[in-house]
């Protein structure tokens, strides 16, 4: 039986994905001229192929891609919701998902693109639907949370399987609530926002999240 999106099979074929150590964006080798590169991540990058533009394509990198049943399980478990987007199908190297529209929370920090209350209300009553699905929403960061029509759209689920809590959204969403007003409608600089998430990456030289978001502000007060 065809799909849509078989339209794009060929293409994803020429492409490879190799992963990084210490938590770095994949490096994708290979070309195609009908497929556009739409996220990176640090386990896959996401593409669109011109032939079928309502589907995104994750290719995962070579020694992840264990994670692709792992991921498609979870999409099967959380069902249809306005939180995620829809997973049609998975291969041995890659999932097809539904193609989002929207900006990565990290591009709207860049471009000073406004944030509502409302995103954040989304992914609190997204994270209480993944928990009575049995699941563990771990892994949401600002790369991770769309905006899409002042609403919220959670695009990675590859870890809602595994045990513990990261901090990661209870860390911006206070971040959120208490500096985000410096900076909402300003763009902020990419070097700043990487400084701040590669530091992020490696907390555990910090004592606490009061003394990582101290040094934080110190900085972007120099900026």
């Amino acid at each position: 039986m065809e799909h849509d999106w078989d339209k794009a099979i060929g293409s994803l074929s020429k492409i490879k994905v190799f992963s990084n150590p210490n938590n770095e964006p994949v490096t994708i080798s290979g070309d195609a001229d009908d497929l556009k590169c739409i996220g990176v991540g640090t386990d896959a990058a996401v593409f669109q192929s011109l032939f079928a533009p309502t589907y995104a394509f994750k290719l995962y990198a070579k020694d992840k891609v264990n994670k692709v049943k792992v991921e498609a399980n979870v999409y099967r478990i959380l069902g249809n919701s306005p939180f995620f987007p829809t997973c049609f199908a998975s291969y041995d190297e890659y999932l097809v998902l539904s193609y989002e529209e929207g900006k990565t929370l990290f591009d709207c920090i860049l471009q000073g693109i406004h944030i509502p209350e409302q995103v954040v209300n989304d992914v609190e009553d997204a994270r209480e639907f993944v928990r009575n699905k049995g699941l563990n929403a771990r892994d949401i960061h600002l790369k991770n949370i769309l905006l899409q029509n002042g609403r919220a759209k959670i695009i990675d689920v590859s870890e809602y399987t595994l045990p513990g809590n990261d901090f990661r959204w209870e860390h911006l969403k206070k971040g959120y609530e208490q500096y985000y007003h410096l900076i909402d409608g300003n763009s902020v600089p990419f070097w700043l926002v990487e400084t701040i998430r590669k530091w992020y990456n490696q907390r555990s030289n910090f004592s606490s999240y009061e003394e990582f978001t101290k040094i934080v502000l110190k900085l972007l007060y120099k900026k």
